[in-house]
């Protein structure tokens, strides 16, 4: 029972190193430029970078309601 067991799990690591091989690969400075061109296309966008503009902003302080 243990060996079809270590069998079938061997054949399981197999499967996955198939799927590992066949994976498409590119350089890490290939990915790295184009991820860095990605940042600077969209950096107009990036509310941690330009800010939320106050009158969308879901988080800033509540007006208080004044009654005279």
């Amino acid at each position: 029972m243990a060996s079809g067991a270590s069998v079938l799990a061997l054949q399981r690591l197999v499967e996955q190193l198939k799927l590992e091989a066949g994976v498409e690969r590119m350089k890490v400075s290939q990915a790295a430029a184009e991820l860095q061109q990605y940042c600077m296309q969209n950096a107009c966008k990036d509310a941690l970078l330009v800010g939320v503009p106050a009158g969308s902003n879901p988080f800033r302080e509540p007006r208080s309601c004044a009654l005279l």
